[in-house]
Parts: structure tokens; C-alpha cells; sequence
């Protein structure tokens, strides 16, 4: 229960030193379904149902990426755990950003995975790709946004059903909710404060959230290292999971 009285539900798997992985916009923990067990050798994994999502209360009231990394904190308390290590990717890379500088004392190490700074510095989408996600159909639209997470070759190898394009659960009004969380994130001036260890990770090829994000990121934050997989679009955490998920263990090691 959040302070607001919000009820988080979350899950927790594997032994070791915890490790919260953070969805993005407008999904559950089921985001992390195709590469949660590729830390479970080594980590304590732990996902929460954002508020609006999967198992956790839905109320119809302003969300943000700073209250977000708040309900992130809150789960943390209920789980007795002092310090973790924070992987966020998409919206939950603007999540990871927000529990690295409200609570630093709370964050050991920070990964950053296909994620903007927001603000007038995030680099937008092109209208091209706004017009593509806004087909006449669902189903184009659909099909829009999964041409956008992977490439055409794993698409063709990989049928489905894929747990990255949002919780079907949710109402219309929490998913609103959640883009207009997203939109309004904006951390650029507050980046110099992150203190953990941090990891920059993104496609090369991603147009969802455009890969010069990563750089900017990067610069913003003392000492972070940037590294760009070839070839991955905004899935790159799941398509090219035998990548990402070594370079994240490495890092965190």
C-alpha cells in the first residue's frame, strides 16, 4: 500500500542481490516474461504492476514518472530491502531515473535501456512514426508498433504472443493516464545528480525512442558508460536478449 493508498502488486523470484526491473509505458511486469530468467543465476529479481496495470489498483487520477519511482520505493519498504539495483526500460528507464535521484541512498546501480531524458532535450519520434502508430485499425496499428520493437527477421521466427505492447487489461483511461506520465517526464536538469553507477543501453536502429537519446543521456550523467547494440530496435532487451542481459550482469557485477 502507497502512501496515497494505492495498492502495488508485485512479484519477487530468483535468490541473490535484488534487482527491480522496470516495464514500459502502459505495461505490467509481464514485459520482462521473455528475459527474466537470464538473472536469476545471480539475482533476486523483483517487477510491480505500474498503478493502472495487471494486478495493482486502477485509480482514475494524474499519474507520473516520479510517483511511479515512489510506488517503486514503496514496494522496496514492503519487501525490507535498503538497496537494490534498477533496470528500467522505455517509460521504466524514465521510472529508474526518477528512484535514482528522489531516493539515491536507495539505488546501488542503475541500467538505462531505451529511454529519453524527456523535456525540450528528449529527442521526439518522427511524425512519420506518430503516423504509423496511428492507423486506421487496431491491427495496423498493432502491427506498426511490433515493427517498431523487432525486426522483420525475428517477427518472422518469433509469431507470438508478445508481451511488450501494452497490458490488455487496462481501461482506456489508464492507459491516457500513462502517456501523459510519459510525456510529461522530463529530467534533464536533474541527471547530474545521479550518484549510482549507471549503464546506458539502446538500439541502433530504434525509432520508437530515437537512439541519439542514449548519448544525451550518457553525457548528462557523471561517469556513465553507453553502450549501443547493432541492430536492435526498442526491444533490444528481448530480441537480443544474449547481448543485452551479459552486458547488464557484467555491469552489475
Amino acid at each position: 500500500m502507497t502512501a496515497d493508498g494505492v495498492r502495488i502488486a508485485y512479484q519477487v523470484r530468483g535468490v541473490g542481490h535484488p534487482l527491480v526491473l522496470l516495464a514500459g509505458q502502459a505495461n505490467s511486469h509481464h514485459w520482462w516474461d521473455g528475459v527474466r530468467d537470464d538473472f536469476h543465476a545471480a539475482r533476486r529479481t523483483v517487477t510491480l504492476d505500474y498503478r493502472g496495470t495487471g494486478e495493482s489498483d486502477r485509480p482514475d487520477r494524474p499519474y507520473s514518472t516520479e510517483g511511479f519511482a515512489d510506488d517503486v520505493i514503496a514496494v522496496l519498504d514492503d519487501l525490507g530491502i535498503e538497496r537494490a539495483d534498477v533496470y528500467g526500460t522505455s517509460m521504466g528507464g524514465r521510472v529508474a531515473q526518477w528512484c535514482a535521484l528522489r531516493h539515491s541512498s536507495r539505488v546501488r546501480a542503475l541500467v538505462l535501456g531505451c529511454t529519453s531524458p524527456g523535456g525540450k532535450q528528449g529527442i521526439e519520434r518522427s511524425d512519420a512514426v506518430l503516423r504509423s502508430l496511428a492507423g486506421p485499425t487496431l491491427a495496423v496499428s498493432e502491427r506498426a508498433l511490433l515493427s517498431l520493437m523487432y525486426t522483420e527477421s525475428w517477427l518472422e521466427n518469433h509469431p507470438g504472443p508478445y508481451h511488450t505492447l501494452g497490458d490488455p487489461t487496462m481501461p482506456p483511461y489508464a492507459r491516457r493516464r500513462h502517456l501523459a506520465a510519459s510525456a510529461r517526464h522530463d529530467a534533464w536538469d536533474a541527471l547530474p545528480g545521479i550518484t549510482a553507477p549507471t549503464l546506458v543501453l539502446h538500439g541502433t536502429d530504434d525509432q520508437l525512442n530515437p537512439t541519439p537519446n542514449a548519448s544525451r543521456i550518457a553525457a548528462r550523467i557523471p561517469g556513465a558508460r553507453l553502450h549501443l547494440i547493432e541492430g536492435a530496435r526498442h526491444a533490444y532487451f528481448e530480441e537480443f536478449r544474449a547481448i543485452a542481459s551479459e552486458l547488464v550482469l557484467d555491469f552489475l557485477d
